[in-house]
């Protein structure tokens, strides 16, 4: 059966938990809160509806990425798949829907964000390494010579 993959558009309810599984693994955790707003004709504005508090984890060194970046009341776009656990407590059998996040990154609707490559892979690899260092910024100057490819 496939995954049931969404993506959700809210703001961070808290600065994310980075913690770490016995085996070293990180995992974050945070919250994010969405809000749908429709316009009412009658009054003519806006109104909000109810709130989804949708509780979300992410792995590995984009869970490192994201508690170095994203903060409490930062909108964000995440993108993941709703996973559904069930579990019995004192003999009653309970649900809670998660969203296992693949990708997240703020949205820039409303603010900016300053994006860094980080030098961090789980695989020992450095993004970049064995390529000829460039200037930092490719798109910082006119290549030289008028008809020479861009330097990636």
């Amino acid at each position: 059966m496939p995954d049931t993959i969404i993506t959700v558009i809210g703001n961070m309810t808290a600065d994310p938990e980075l913690r770490f599984t016995p085996s070293g693994a990180p995992v974050a955790s945070f919250t994010i809160a969405s809000t749908p707003r429709t316009f009412d004709k009658q009054t003519n504005e806006y109104k909000d509806g109810e709130p989804l508090f949708l509780r979300c984890s992410i792995w590995r060194d984009a869970a490192e990425n994201v508690a170095e970046t994203l903060r409490k009341g930062m909108r964000v776009v995440a993108y993941g798949k709703l996973k559904q656990r069930t579990w019995e407590k004192d003999g009653e059998r309970r649900t809670s829907v998660e969203l296992e996040v693949t990708d997240i990154g703020p949205s820039l609707l409303w603010q900016t964000a300053n994006v860094q490559r980080s030098s961090r892979r789980s695989d020992g690899h450095t993004p970049g390494a064995g390529r000829q260092q460039q200037s930092e910024d490719p798109w910082g100057s006119a290549p030289s010579g008028g008809g020479e490819e861009p330097p990636f």
